[in-house]
């Protein structure tokens, strides 16, 4: 019979002992993790209509997975404002009226703006250049009709920005309400546009233009 195999371990070999199968845990997050990123993508496409109930063995025999990742990962978009549990039937996706949207961006700007524009005035160029590649990837996102991978790469790059003022509270609550404006379905060249605008920001960043930095802040935050 053969023996463990031995494994280096920093230069050393060591053996692997028989034991148990390893926990599942990290295999149900990853699905966990692939659900919550196909319901973001389901409601920026509109496929999950506002005001409906949507249940998770339902949702679950969709995606061909059982109920368990589909109610955690509906947990966490209830968490975010996305939907709202409903007892006994499931969830309801949130429903946003022009006026609570135009709430939540003018919250958006007052968190945003301010501490944007006052780094302008103070970090170096090179402090932006990191941040180039982030604006970028929503580019390319956008330019494929990724609507997902799009949305999360447009988060990672306003979370980028704001994490350059040292604020972890700051950089939690503006994350918070951003993922609370889902908006309508919007026309691909009018996502492409948008991302665009990330380029042209960290130009004017990087510049220290702050009349042009305000304006694509203020305009960007209403597309």
């Amino acid at each position: 019979m053969a023996g463990p195999t031995p494994q280096s371990v920093r230069g050393e070999h060591v053996h692997a002992v028989q034991g148990p199968p390893p926990p599942r845990m990290p295999r149900r997050h990853s699905v966990r993790a692939q659900i919550l990123s196909a319901l973001r993508e389901a409601l920026l496409e509109g496929e999950l209509e506002p005001g409906r109930v949507y249940s998770a063995p339902v949702l679950a025999e969709r995606f061909g997975v059982s109920p368990t990742p589909v109610r955690e990962a509906m947990q966490r978009l209830a968490a975010e404002g996305a939907v709202e549990t409903v007892p006994n039937r499931g969830f309801r996706v949130a429903e946003r009226s022009s006026s609570d949207l135009a709430e939540l961006i003018e919250i958006r700007a007052l968190l945003e703006v301010p501490p944007l524009l006052a780094l302008a005035r103070s970090l170096p160029a090179e402090r932006w250049r990191p941040l180039r590649p982030l604006a970028q990837a929503t580019v390319t996102h956008a330019a494929r009709g990724e609507r997902g991978a799009y949305a999360e790469a447009d988060l990672a790059f306003h979370r980028a920005l704001l994490e350059l003022t040292g604020n972890r509270h700051l950089v939690r609550v503006a994350e918070d309400v951003r993922r609370r404006c889902v908006r309508p379905p919007r026309s691909p060249s009018a996502v492409l546009a948008t991302a665009r605008e990330h380029v042209l920001l960290l130009d004017a960043l990087t510049a220290g233009d702050l009349v042009a930095a305000e304006r694509l802040l203020r305009d960007h935050g209403v597309h």
